[in-house]
């Protein structure tokens, strides 16, 4: 079949590889029909690449047709339509049942000391081939996969996957009190859809800051009041813009929907090429201990949160010696939460949501559909913000 392969750093190639089999009797084989492309697929691309091997199948943003079906997988058929959350678990240990499933203990990685296993996203979780693929083997597909009715688009539910409950538990964490506040910082896949759920779910403002002029439209479309990060000569004059919005005091909330990779870490942009560029046998380990992220937007979400606000980090973050600000977060009694999205701990609350009546707009919520073929050109697009790319979704 034909898959995503990461081969260095900014070099994805799709090339034959092996058809998944059914190895376990709780596995699955899908065909798939649609998969993204995801934000969190950039980092692979340009700063943890000393966690990757050469060959390794990228994606997790599947859904597709069931084609095998293991013995011990009693709730699926042959040509059931299923979405394939991006992480691994069970359903049935301690953390799966009380709503963890990104911590699931049957399917920890604990030779790298991490949560549960995740599809096409490093050694560190597991190395399990990814969704950018032909075909895709799902472990625990007694689990997993959601089931989709025929007839609508791909585009309905595909978010499933990974957008849609990233963005809702990003919400959910930041604890928006019913008619308060809320400031999302970065408009990408994941913070556009934050946007919208928290409309939904009842923020009376929602504000929203980038630097992309396409992202800042989408947003802006849709009755979110948006900051241009470029219209500022600094951050504190992009708080005090917002601060002047919420009685002086902040947002009741901040989501940091940027991560690792944001814009005005100089420093840290450099240790983080750096390591990229050592050998793999000396980058890995040194990542592992030494790592730094790129923190600008949790700066400045630390400061523009109101005093006794909640912070939610969806941004991915991997570093292992960040320096934060500690004075400020004890004195301002900042209450963060973050984490991997728990995909069925919430998947059953969005159902309700993708209707024809379609209110989190997802049947229009890709910027790029591509074929499989393209990925080289939609990484390098996506990562570079060029054509308008917000969210692509490939075709094998």
């Amino acid at each position: 079949m034909k898959a995503v392969t990461w081969q260095g750093k900014r070099d994805v190639r799709v090339e034959d590889v092996p058809d998944p089999k059914i190895q376990e009797p709780t596995d699955a084989v899908i065909r798939i029909t649609s998969s993204g492309l995801c934000g969190s697929d950039l980092h692979l691309y340009e700063v943890l690449t000393a966690f990757m091997t050469p060959g390794d199948i990228l994606g997790h943003e599947p859904m597709g047709i069931v084609e095998e079906v293991g013995a011990a997988v009693p709730d699926l058929a042959v040509g059931d339509r299923v979405v394939v959350p991006f992480q691994i678990a069970c359903g049935n240990c301690w953390m799966c049942l009380t709503g963890l499933p990104t911590q699931c203990e049957t399917t920890q990685v604990t030779s790298e000391g991490m949560g549960a296993a995740l599809f096409g996203y490093t050694r560190l979780y597991g190395a399990v081939p990814g969704a950018q693929a032909e075909y895709l083997r799902v472990p625990q597909a007694q689990y997993g996969p959601i089931k989709v009715p025929q007839g609508p688009p791909d585009d309905r539910f595909v978010y499933l996957s990974d957008v849609l409950p990233t963005a809702w538990q990003a919400v959910a964490y930041a604890d928006v009190p019913q008619g308060g506040s809320v400031a999302v910082l970065g408009l990408g896949p994941i913070g556009d859809m934050a946007c919208r759920i928290a409309q939904v779910r009842g923020a009376g403002r929602v504000f929203g800051v980038d630097l992309v002029s396409e992202r800042l439209r989408r947003a802006r479309s849709r009755g979110v009041q948006t900051y241009d990060l470029r219209s500022f000569d600094n951050e504190k004059e992009l708080i005090a813009a917002i601060r002047d919005e919420t009685d002086g005091r902040g947002p009741d909330a901040v989501i940091d929907a940027v991560g690792t990779e944001a814009h005005g870490s100089a420093a840290a942009r450099l240790a983080q090429h750096a390591s990229s560029l050592l050998p793999r046998k000396i980058g890995g380990p040194l990542a592992e201990r030494f790592s730094v992220d790129r923190l600008a937007a949790l700066h400045t979400a630390i400061e523009l949160v109101r005093r006794g606000g909640t912070l939610s980090l969806t941004g991915v973050y991997g570093g292992m010696a960040d320096p934060l600000p500690m004075l400020t977060m004890f004195d301002k009694q900042i209450q963060i939460r973050m984490g991997q999205a728990n995909v069925r701990r919430w998947s059953d609350e969005i159902l309700p949501y993708l209707t024809d009546e379609d209110p989190l707009g997802v049947d229009d919520f890709a910027t790029h559909r591509l074929p499989l073929s393209e990925a080289p050109h939609a990484y390098e697009m996506f990562q570079r913000k060029r054509e308008g790319a917000v969210k692509v979704l490939m075709t094998p």
